[in-house]
């Protein structure tokens, strides 16, 4: 059975584990370079906090996690989030995404939080070996809507891929 917890520092080598292969193998990252431990853990402390950040785990073993982050970075921004999210290769399509996604809003919704975003790479033109479109449409059975793309402004494995960005609504935009 899965079971989703707040992230730990100590937590960082699993993490590490499952996100290595999103940076050596697909262009889901466009980082090029796998982070050492210490950065890893670093990134982890640094978004402890104002943000939700959780792992999924069952039998003890991270099989996924998620994490809230500053949307650009300014005041006004202060009500929205960017979600990132990485699985286990192994337990991809299982509903471990959309477990940590729901626990991700409702933590949100409580914080106060209005709008997600998730910024997704994608192919240009048709999807190759690193990269599919499976993650625009998880996001869409999400409830996220593309609200934009960037064109051809990643450059991974020889090729050029796009950047796009989907949205989701989570609360009503009352007065402040």
């Amino acid at each position: 059975m899965i079971s989703i917890r707040d992230v730990r520092v100590e937590d960082a080598q699993e993490l590490l584990r499952i996100y290595a292969w999103y940076v050596t193998d697909t262009a889901v990252s466009f980082e090029t370079e796998v982070p050492a431990l210490a950065e890893f853990a670093e990134r982890i402390r640094s978004r402890l906090g104002k943000y939700p950040y959780i792992v999924a785990e069952e039998n003890g073993r991270a099989v996924g996690y998620a994490y809230a982050s500053a949307f650009v970075g300014r005041a006004a921004y202060d009500r929205s989030c960017e979600l990132t999210i990485y699985l286990d290769r192994s337990r991809r399509g299982e509903g471990t995404g959309r477990l940590l996604y729901e626990e991700m809003e409702r933590r949100l919704k409580e914080k106060g939080f209005t709008n997600m975003y998730a910024c997704i790479g994608d192919p240009v033109g048709e999807e190759d070996e690193h990269l599919t479109r499976d993650s625009e449409r998880f996001h869409a059975r999400m409830g996220f809507e593309k609200i934009g793309t960037f064109h051809k402004c990643g450059h991974k494995f020889g090729r050029w891929y796009n950047m796009i960005w989907m949205e989701k609504i989570i609360a009503e935009h009352g007065e402040v």
